[in-house]
């Protein structure tokens, strides 16, 4: 960890295009150190493209995009932030310390970081199978564990538990808090609403715009919901009817 002290996130009033599709309208938020932080939608309301802009590699229409105080994609960021995308970045014909071992020599870390990440998502019994051996939530975990290397100070984590067993869900909840407990920044996107009790903090979208920006506790407050869906249909309720369409 760095000692930086600012927003790990700052976007504003962003804009980005896919084709001649608008994807993102506008979106603004800020994102502080030391949270997990829920990004949760339906598929297809722009969560990946804008978890892309926040890490830099999504062309962008309008708006800035700052991360941990530079500007999103700046290439001293390389090391401080992990991203992990909903397909796996993991090299099939290679084992899992393999990976794991090769990502920890492009980011020039400690040769320890290997186990520590392998204990971290539970992979202690598969570390010498070829990752094409494994089943997609063992997949989905050796790429964790490779965006754990280095100890980020901001994790991007696009849908990171989709494929996993319960109890590995629970457990992978339990290290993004401990992560955020030392000071690191994390956003995962989510279309799974129940996991939105496991969230500091909620951003919900739909079609390309931010909904809300709050604690799950303020959102049902707000939405008078019993849970997270109730109040995401309630959110929709109250968007305007061409929005609604649009979106349909």
């Amino acid at each position: 960890m760095t000692n930086y002290s600012g927003p790990a996130i700052i976007v504003d009033a962003l804009h980005v295009s896919r084709g001649r599709r608008k994807v993102l309208h506008g979106v603004t938020v800020t994102v502080e150190p030391g949270q997990v932080v829920g990004l949760l939608g339906p598929s297809g309301c722009g969560k990946t493209t804008l978890m892309r802009s926040i890490v830099g590699v999504q062309k962008i229409d309008s708006g800035t995009v700052t991360v941990l105080g530079n500007p999103a994609g700046t290439a001293s960021l390389r090391r401080r932030v992990g991203y992990v995308t909903q397909s796996t970045s993991v090299y099939d014909d290679l084992t899992v310390k393999q990976n794991l071992s090769y990502f920890r020599t492009v980011l020039g870390a400690d040769r320890a970081e290997v186990d520590r990440v392998i204990e971290a998502t539970d992979l202690g019994s598969h570390a010498s199978r070829l990752v094409g051996s494994l089943s997609g939530g063992q997949r989905a975990r050796v790429s964790l564990a490779g965006a754990l290397i280095g100890s980020p100070d901001l994790l991007v984590l696009d849908e990171p538990t989709v494929g996993l067993d319960p109890v590995l869900r629970v457990e992978l909840w339990r290290l993004f808090h401990e992560l955020a407990d030392g000071g690191a920044s994390l956003l995962v996107s989510s279309h799974v609403m129940d996991e939105a009790t496991r969230c500091d903090r909620l951003l919900l979208m739909r079609g390309g715009v931010l909904l809300a920006d709050q604690t799950p506790a303020g959102l049902l407050e707000t939405t008078g919901a019993d849970d997270a869906e109730g109040a995401f249909l309630a959110l929709i309720a109250r968007m305007p009817r061409k929005r609604a369409e649009d979106d349909s």
